[in-house]
């Protein structure tokens, strides 16, 4: 949350992805399995348009994904967390054992992986932190 616009937009190298494109791409993820779980669908074109470029990173983030403050990738994420707990609330044991409609796996597999991604892009991160130069 402290971090600096040139932190927020610090490459480690030509083929790396900045602070801020990692906590977006968190939010895309989230938003995804927030359709794909509750809502038993893909994300729409509308919704892929907002959130393919976070979602798939790369050449396109690198050049897109800059000059915004660290709040407003945080902001955004934060607003993604908000309506996963909410979600989250009304489902129970049974929910989460169900196999998502489509796939083979179940939603607590599902919630578990993007637990699970966001553990690595936030270690990621504190790898991109700790190289910077000060």
């Amino acid at each position: 949350a402290n971090l600096t616009q040139e932190e927020t937009d610090f490459l480690l190298d030509e083929e790396a992805n900045r602070i801020g494109a990692l906590i977006l791409h968190l939010a895309a993820t989230e938003k995804y399995y927030q359709v794909y779980t509750f809502e038993n669908r893909q994300l729409n074109a509308e919704e892929k348009k907002q959130w393919d470029t976070a979602q798939n990173l790369g050449t396109v983030a690198r050049e897109s994904l800059v000059n915004k403050p660290i709040d407003y990738y945080l902001s955004i994420w934060d607003d993604v967390r908000k309506e996963t707990l909410k979600l989250l609330k009304g489902k129970d044991d049974a929910w989460f054992a169900a196999t998502v409609e489509g796939s083979d796996m179940n939603n607590h597999w599902a919630w578990y992986h993007v637990m699970e991604h966001q553990a690595n892009h936030m270690g990621q991160i504190r790898l991109i932190i700790k190289r910077i130069e000060k």
